[in-house]
């Protein structure tokens, strides 16, 4: 059996195959049926949940949630997803599948098990390109163009239902027998089904212990046996009747527009997001066009530095690394430059945080993976005396281009060239007043305005932001060895485009001069030379003047605690519908993709893709005195 190993690595499953069956050597079952798992999955969870009536019914914009006990090899998702395509394809719905999986398939052996369906293979290519690495916590995937969110929690059940915010319409009561792994069958984790159900939630589960009955019976559902598949004498089906609640059939209505002011990063990436929903979206911006302010550099690294602890902080930073680059993949050659990425122990401190790092925390190799100085040199095409990790599936994006590549969509409608003087609640509207004397309204509306933010909220206080300065230059691609990808140390480069090299930026923290210097080129020069020698910088230090060079200037936007904002501002009933997302600092183009769907999830009513630990720490009220 395979030893546990450090987080937020997770153990994978171990694996008998026996004609094509994968057996769980930990638990002595199997993942499907011998006989036929497709048809029985589609028996069991399928047709006894009455999915394609219910799936009928949901119209657009709407959405349907599916809460399932044991992911195992996918193969009840995949059995939903082709019942979705083939009864919704028409509707711009969201099929939600929030599944739990204590020990996670290898991307192999799920290669292997879903081999066994054939008529399932287009669906299981598109997951297995998009499965995440084995780490414990939350992975949101979109599927099929974003109308498919796979909710996947790789860790214990009980720790899932008590940290993910869902409702399910319907329930698949998976995973191998009660006999078998009694943990998932447990009373305190039958009621946590009961807990994220309503009125009209159905269950279907292949085992017929009458423990099991009793105990869903007890939570409130109504319980009822009848005939299992093939060879299985008998099965469980149940449905919540609540006298309280009218039972939710997965209609819903449209969505009212949202209205956000700001169109950088964040703003763009949460308008699309909202509209690849269905919602309506207003972006206003103060500037002629989209990225003009922190978002309007030539390029930006997709970077974060994991903590050598895992803790909250390093698992919201792990979990929108990984999410913003299944995200950005779909834009790959437009404004995503998927390099990889080398961040270098530049010096004695550094050398030693890695090993640290590398000691107390396991990482999939195909999310990150220590090199010496000789493999460093060969991945990055430059002579370098220093280690470091690399992280393949990193790269550098075009912010700017980003932004307005994410804004066309028909249903944002760009108000650009609109400078927001002034927010105001009457009648349970926000009404925005402009310098040009136009005017919105709006049920709920989103600032995305960075440093800014505290002159446009509508109450006085102690609002716990702070803007830094930061410059970046632009190096002549022939005044330097040029890198294959991103390198980070105390500054980073990024490959050249445009046949410019883009490196910093500074952290200027009490500066507000919003002009390019000499003295922040010298800055970044001097670091890059130090951290990367072999780049050949040294020389643009020689009788260095302002003309010499160019570069730009932006005003990141932090919090007290360095870390960032997404949520309601929920101070009183006077600014409800208001919501921050702000303070991401110098790490937004990776931040932001996230926290874009969370906002997202929560401005829809729609499962949440982050745990409630992690919501804590986006909250927006602690940066509000």
């Amino acid at each position: 059996m395979a030893q546990q190993v450090l987080k937020p690595g997770i153990e994978p499953a171990d694996l008998v195959w026996n004609d094509g069956v994968p057996e769980s050597t930990r638990f002595g079952d199997v993942y499907f049926s011998r006989d036929n798992g497709l048809e029985e999955t589609r028996y069991v969870f399928l047709d006894r949940n009455r999915l394609r009536e219910r799936f009928q019914a949901v119209e657009d914009g709407g959405h349907f949630v599916i809460a399932e006990t044991g992911f195992g090899t996918g193969l009840n998702f995949l059995a939903t997803w082709e019942l979705w395509q083939e009864v919704v394809a028409d509707k711009s719905a969201i099929l939600h599948f929030v599944s739990v999986e204590r020990f996670p398939l290898t991307p192999e052996d799920l290669a292997r098990a879903l081999e066994s369906w054939p008529t399932l293979a287009p669906f299981a290519e598109e997951l297995r390109a998009n499965y995440p690495p084995l780490t414990h916590g939350v992975h949101r995937i979109h599927l099929a163009g974003g109308r498919i969110r796979l909710t996947l929690y790789f860790g214990d059940i009980l720790d899932a239902w008590s940290e993910l915010s869902f409702c399910a319409d319907a329930w698949f009561l998976d995973g191998f027998a009660p006999s078998l792994n009694p943990e998932m069958w447990l009373d305190q984790a039958i009621g946590h089904i009961r807990s994220h159900s309503k009125a009209g939630t159905t269950l279907a589960t292949f085992t017929a212990v009458g423990r099991i009955r009793r105990a869903l019976a007890d939570s409130g559902f109504t319980m009822q046996k009848t005939a299992g598949f093939g060879r299985k004498r008998d099965m469980l089906i149940g449905e919540l009747e609540d006298p309280a609640q009218t039972p939710d059939t997965g209609i819903k209505e449209s969505h009212p527009a949202i209205t956000i002011i700001g169109a950088g990063i964040s703003g763009c990436l949460l308008a699309r997001n909202l509209a690849d929903r269905g919602v309506p979206v207003t972006l206003i911006e103060a500037a002629d066009d989209a990225g003009s302010a922190a978002s309007g550099n030539r390029q930006g690294a997709l970077y974060v530095k994991l903590g050598v602890e895992f803790n909250d902080q390093t698992e919201l930073a792990l979990t929108a690394l990984t999410f913003s680059q299944r995200a950005y993949k779909p834009y790959e050659g437009r404004f995503w430059h998927p390099t990889g990425l080398l961040q270098l122990a530049c010096d004695d401190k550094e050398a030693e945080r890695q090993q640290r790092f590398l000691e107390r925390s396991h990482y999939p190799e195909s999310l990150l993976r220590p090199v010496d100085s000789m493999q460093a040199s060969e991945l990055c095409g430059i002579a370098t005396q220093h280690s470091g990790l690399w992280f393949p599936g990193c790269g550098w994006l075009e912010p700017a281009k980003a932004c307005t590549l994410l804004a066309e969509h028909p249903l944002i409608q760009k108000r650009y060239g609109v400078q927001v003087e002034m927010l105001s609640r009457h009648r349970e509207r926000w009404h925005i007043s402009a310098s040009d004397g136009s005017t919105f309204e709006s049920e709920t509306l989103v600032l995305c305005t960075g440093h800014t933010t505290p002159d446009l909220l509508p109450f006085s206080g102690n609002i716990r932001l702070k803007r830094i300065r930061g410059q970046v230059t632009h190096i002549p691609s022939n005044d330097l060895n040029n890198p294959d990808c991103v390198v980070c140390g105390h500054r980073y480069l990024n490959p050249v485009s445009d046949e410019y090299a883009v490196t910093g930026a500074t952290f200027d923290l009490r500066d507000d001069n919003p002009d390019v210097t000499l003295e922040s080129h010298r800055e970044n020069l001097d670091e890059l030379n130090q951290m990367l020698p072999g780049v050949g910088a040294a020389h643009l230090l020689e009788g260095l003047t302002l003309n010499d060079l160019t570069g730009r200037v932006a005003f990141r936007c932090t919090t007290h605690d360095y870390q960032p904002v997404a949520g309601p501002c929920d101070i009183g009933s006077d600014h409800s519908g208001l919501y921050l997302f702000t303070g991401l600092g110098s790490k937004g183009l990776t931040y932001a993709p996230l926290l874009a769907e969370y906002l997202g999830d929560r401005l829809t009513g729609q499962p949440s893709c982050l745990p409630l630990k992690l919501q804590r720490r986006v909250d927006a009220n602690r940066i509000l005195r």
